[in-house]
């Protein structure tokens, strides 16, 4: 089955052919690990979980990189500030982030590689690149000559010479040229350091990725990932340091994520405008966040917001419903199915969910579209809820039966835990509504309290009472 996906090159869809038959590379840039992980990493490990995920579910063997920066000038920072080394404030965050990508229901990489276990494989690149003439030492430190490689600006279609008007070269820098970026810098008073042939020093940001890419998935590889705010100027350098090394092409596909926002400004550690994760999932299910993540088509921005986050909870809340009331037709739900073996439309019975199934797997072909693919996991929840509603008949268990089973089965493609729901989380504004009718109940104000009873049913929600104590039991509406 073919797979379309949109290049942020080439800024056009296109179907997805592997560089090497039988094996799919993928590298997505991860944390630069001076700080806990927010919201924004997980939508970026999220989509690269989800790009893996059907690239694995439609026959390919992926290789799956998701790198640390674990060395930088913030990292170096955060450790003075804390008065401990370096590598006490890398290996905190790395940990916190891994713990995070479980959580939301992500599949472990193939390779975490870290840029300060890669020094001789940068060091090989670097020696390359000055072999070539594309990059020269100067003052301690090793730059690339921008001037050298003619595509430069090719990914962020930008302009050398537009680039160059608004440049200029830092105090401390010894560049040639103000758009030329340092693959190797000098070490200053107190900083960790390695011995190198340029002298004593550590990898500058951009050559990490080029190097660990290159190691394990090759010269040429089929998808780079990262958030859109990557495209210039780390993943532009990367283009030029690693086609400038090797003279040939150095990623088939990029892919770029739209980043999370908040009041339309994006979230950032730099402008401590951001929602660390850990603090989420105190309070909000991870399920519910990745359904969130999953709500909008990866290369679109997101607007994260309180109230859009208790939206998904409320639709969420809808699937899980329907998973607990299949539970209660059937019993446990069935086994977890291996997602890198596709469901196949042709051996569905029932028409209804064959048409369901087709559609779901065409959306995720079709450039990873998350958005779509969930609307047709809600219709089949909604034929699932009709099945149920259904007079019994061996017929009626039997579709009951297949339908549970490719719900289940979808519900794995995308990462979303619906065999252990656990309680229902409800949300603040949800129990007040319900606090607020019992009181109408109490005063005796009918009326009132079958408009609220009608305002619950409409956000997604049913109400159960029990006995005249004014107890009750909220439950999320099935689709």
């Amino acid at each position: 089955m073919s797979i379309k996906v949109y290049d942020t090159l080439r800024a056009d869809r296109f179907e997805f052919e592997p560089v090497r038959p039988g094996s799919v590379g993928m590298y997505v840039c991860g944390m630069t690990v001076q700080d806990k992980p927010h919201v924004g990493h997980m939508r970026a490990a999220v989509v690269g979980d989800v790009i893996r995920r059907t690239l694995a579910y439609f026959g390919h063997d992926v290789v799956f990189l998701n790198n640390f920066t674990d060395v930088d000038d913030k990292i170096i920072a955060r450790g003075n500030q804390e008065g401990c080394d370096y590598q006490v404030i890398a290996e905190r965050n790395m940990t916190a982030y891994l713990e995070a990508v479980d959580k939301i229901g992500n599949l472990r990489a193939t390779h975490y590689p870290k840029a300060t276990e890669h020094i001789p494989e940068i060091h090989e690149l670097i020696e390359r690149l000055v072999q070539k003439d594309v990059a020269y030492a100067a003052g301690g430190d090793v730059y690339f000559r921008v001037k050298k490689f003619a595509e430069y600006g090719k990914l962020s279609k930008r302009k050398v010479d537009d680039l160059r008007s608004g440049a200029r070269i830092e105090p401390g820098e010894h560049k040639e040229s103000p758009l030329d970026f340092a693959v190797w810098k000098g070490a200053k008073e107190g900083e960790p350091y390695w011995d190198s042939p340029w002298g004593k020093g550590r990898p500058g940001w951009h050559i990490e990725c080029s190097a660990m890419a290159m190691k394990y998935l090759g010269e040429t590889f089929d998808f780079h990932g990262g958030g859109l705010d990557l495209v210039f100027p780390h993943h532009e350098n990367e283009i030029a340091q690693s086609e400038a090394a090797t003279g040939k092409e150095f990623v088939r596909n990029w892919t770029h994520n739209g980043l999370v926002t908040l009041g339309g400004e994006k979230m950032s550690k730099s402008t401590q405008h951001f929602f660390l994760i850990e603090d989420l999932f105190a309070r909000v299910d991870p399920a519910t966040i990745r359904f969130y993540l999953l709500s909008t088509h990866y290369r679109s921005p997101i607007e994260f917001s309180e109230e859009r986050l208790g939206e998904a909870g409320i639709a969420f809340g809808r699937l899980k419903a329907t998973a607990q009331a299949l539970r209660d037709a059937l019993g446990a739900p069935p086994s977890r199915e291996d997602v890198v073996e596709p469901m196949d439309p042709a051996r569905i019975v029932d028409p209804e969910l064959r048409t369901v199934l087709g559609l779901f797997q065409d959306a995720m072909r079709d450039d990873f579209n998350t958005a779509k693919a969930q609307g047709h996991l809600f219709e089949l929840c909604r034929l699932l809820n009709r099945f149920l509603a259904e007079p019994a008949s061996g017929a009626k268990d039997e579709k009951i039966e297949e339908g549970a089973r490719l719900f289940h089965h979808l519900g794995d493609f995308l990462g979303l835990e619906l065999r252990e729901l656990g309680e229902v989380s409800v949300p603040d504004e949800i129990d007040a509504l319900a606090r607020a009718r019992v009181e109408a109940r109490q005063a005796k104000d009918w009326a009132k309290a079958d408009q609220i009873r009608d305002e619950l049913t409409a956000l997604g929600w049913t109400v159960e009472d029990k006995g005249k104590t004014g107890e009750y039991v909220l439950k999320p509406k099935g689709c």
